[in-house]
């Protein structure tokens, strides 16, 4: 038996979507299918202002812009967490103040982000690992007190939800990634959410190269010309067109996901202990939108000899993230303070096999050698 960590689904539309888009005669940005996937967003997640990208990454660097982010501002952030998140801010000449990872969580530890405020900060960017939300209602509290704009970094967040609004909907700006590792996928993609409406009509010329240009195929003016920075974010209506295959599908692909998400919890909870693996934790205000599955290790030595025994089966597992406040690029840059839990998980996640055609069997065969190797 050979069990891939990741496996791209395929709804069964995506190349008669594509072919459509191509027999409109328009597959650059913005065509039929970008404006279906738009359509989608507001109606099933309620997103006012959605702008499809090309990337997660994408997304990301658009609203640095928009914050009119400028060298020596400060942004606080988790450390434990794709370098996108960070990179976005650092391209526009920010400093990154990183934060802590929660005891119990990945996510950002919400009750350290006052300390690290000061004069310099401009922005606050939580990231929702594996799609499980951090409490916005300390971080917005937060943002309100101190008028800092929150990012929500929700590329792996599709479809979960806090106290029950979506992810995405709460902070000032969001990010979603469509990579082929995510629950809903076109290869590459993105999805940049804009809340405050103080941000939309600049969201729109920064992504299209820094033109007024889709005022002027709306009609509004007679003529389009470079009026801002920008660049060329807008993903081609074919792959539109391979998202919107997705997203038609999306119950039935979060179904299946959250079913091995809970067989994977079911079968491990025994297991659980000090000297093993602890579980996932879901936080009572969060949903899980069946992501990832992971462990967390007892130490790394425990990971390597567990990764070794998934390898041996033909099973692949992987681990992520090193925490950027200890990155090669970055270790110099950070203020020296240390990062407890971040470095923990940096040691310990390990993340097992997850997608949507994957079968109990195959959830059961991983069960199966965990449990050997820890007897």
């Amino acid at each position: 038996m050979n069990i891939p960590f990741n496996k791209p689904y395929f709804s069964g539309n995506e190349l008669n979507y594509i072919k459509l888009a191509i027999d409109s005669g328009k597959i650059s940005g913005d065509g039929i299918y970008t404006k279906k996937c738009h359509e989608f967003f507001k109606e099933k997640y309620g997103f006012s202002n959605c702008f499809l990208t090309t990337s997660c990454t994408d997304a990301l660097e658009m609203a640095a812009i928009l914050l009119n982010i400028q060298p020596g501002d400060e942004i606080i952030m988790p450390s434990f967490t794709f370098v996108s998140t960070a990179n976005a801010f650092v391209l526009r000449g920010a400093k990154i103040i990183f934060c802590d990872s929660r005891s119990d969580h990945p996510g950002i530890d919400e009750n350290l982000i006052e300390s690290l405020i000061t004069v310099r900060t401009k922005a606050i960017v939580v990231v929702h690992y594996a799609g499980v939300a951090v409490d916005m209602d300390i971080i917005m509290n937060i943002s309100e007190k101190y008028a800092l704009p929150v990012i929500e970094d929700a590329a792996q967040a599709i479809d979960s939800y806090y106290k029950g609004k979506p992810l995405g909907s709460i902070g000032h700006l969001a990010a979603f990634s469509f990579h082929e590792t995510k629950n809903i996928q076109c290869g590459e993609g993105g999805l940049l959410v804009v809340n405050d409406r103080n941000y939309v009509k600049r969201a729109e010329i920064i992504r299209e190269k820094g033109t007024d240009r889709a005022a002027f195929f709306r009609g509004e003016i007679n003529k389009y010309g470079w009026v801002d920075i920008g660049s060329s974010f807008l993903p081609s209506d074919i792959n539109a067109a391979f998202l919107f295959a997705q997203l038609e599908n999306i119950q039935q692909i979060q179904k299946r996901r959250i079913e091995l998400f809970s067989f994977y919890q079911n079968l491990l909870a025994p297991l659980v202990g000090d000297n093993t693996f602890y579980l996932p934790k879901i936080p009572f205000y969060a949903s899980s939108n069946g992501h990832m599955f992971y462990l967390i290790c007892k130490n790394l030595n425990f990971r390597k000899k567990l990764t070794s025994v998934m390898r041996n089966n033909n099973v692949l597992t992987v681990f992520h993230y090193q925490s950027l406040h200890s990155s090669t690029y970055y270790r110099d840059k950070h203020d020296g303070r240390q990062l407890y839990n971040s470095d923990r998980y940096s040691d310990s996640i390990l993340r097992l096999p997850l997608y949507v055609d994957m079968t109990s069997s195959n959830v059961q065969f991983i069960v199966d050698r965990i449990k050997s190797f820890v007897s």
